[in-house]
């Protein structure tokens, strides 16, 4: 898993690459956590470059949502796939996430 993070904005970008799943999240997660530590509340996650999340993905974003939106931020979506959006669009996730075609539009989502 590669993570790399970018700010636009006042928005920071985390760009995902590979797969989330039980072996990969903690690291997900413990950036992510660092980030909100930071006070990057506003977070776009590229999901371009990732090809597959297990529920251990979906215990991640639910994570992230939280940290960000008890502290009047959030976590957007930018660029899911086919196979993530199925596993998103199966759990229920996307009556909760906000998503977008690519970066751009989920950092203009926060203006």
């Amino acid at each position: 898993m590669e993570i790399h993070d970018r700010q636009v904005g006042g928005v920071t970008v985390l760009s995902l690459k590979g797969s989330i799943d039980a072996m990969t999240a903690p690291k997900i997660t413990e950036f992510i956590q660092g980030q909100v530590a930071k006070g990057n509340i506003k977070l776009v996650a590229d999901l371009e470059g990732v090809d597959y999340t297990s529920s251990a993905g979906l215990r991640v974003l639910l994570g992230a949502i939280k940290d960000t939106r008890s502290q009047g931020g959030d976590l957007r979506l930018a660029g899911v796939q086919p196979d993530v959006l199925k596993v998103l669009s199966l759990s229920g996730f996307t009556n909760i996430l906000k998503m977008f075609d690519n970066v751009d539009a989920a950092v203009a989502s926060y203006s």
